[in-house]
């Protein structure tokens, strides 16, 4: 995994928990240069791990004292928190967010060599996900859909995402 390692460090690489907001991204796997959609299990410490080395991707007034103390705070930490849009069967925005962990530095580095546990290629159920929403088969398309559930973090894991749900609907 060294040089996915090398890879991570030139920038972000993204933890996408929600299936469906992954297939938003990436089409259902149509999209150009993303035709492969790979689920990628990580243990539980180096998930809280990277919850608890996270600051918010954008700058929250209420969250943050100011706009300058949070750029040095996302400066020094290898973790970026950012909430987007969760997303139905047919890709359309719903009314909560959902959780993307952009990894840098050594947060990156630990998920490609120590945190990662499996890698399944999920491409085939995203092509037999969407064949069946397009064919209106909605039913058959969530009962394929994987079982995601909140998850049960503790106050201080998130420290900055939490206070910026407040105001995001």
């Amino acid at each position: 995994m060294h040089s996915g390692y090398k890879f991570c460090e030139r920038g972000l690489t993204w933890i996408k928990p929600s299936f469906l907001w992954m297939m938003y991204r990436c089409g259902w796997a149509t999209k150009a240069g993303q035709e492969t959609v790979l689920a990628v299990e990580i243990t539980r410490d180096g998930f809280e791990w990277v919850l608890r080395n996270a600051c918010l991707s954008s700058y929250v007034r209420g969250v943050h004292p100011d706009r300058a103390t949070w750029q040095r705070q996302l400066k020094s930490v290898p973790t970026r928190i950012q909430w987007d849009p969760e997303r139905d069967l047919h890709l359309q925005p719903l009314p909560y967010r959902s959780l993307q962990l952009g990894l840098s530095g050594e947060a990156a580095r630990r998920y490609a060599d120590e945190w990662t546990v499996t890698i399944r290629d999920v491409t085939p159920l995203a092509h037999e996900t969407h064949t069946l929403v397009r064919s209106g088969n909605l039913d058959s398309a969530a009962r394929l859909l994987p079982q995601e559930r909140p998850y049960p973090a503790a106050d201080e894991l998130l420290p900055v995402a939490r206070p910026a749900l407040a105001g995001v609907n």
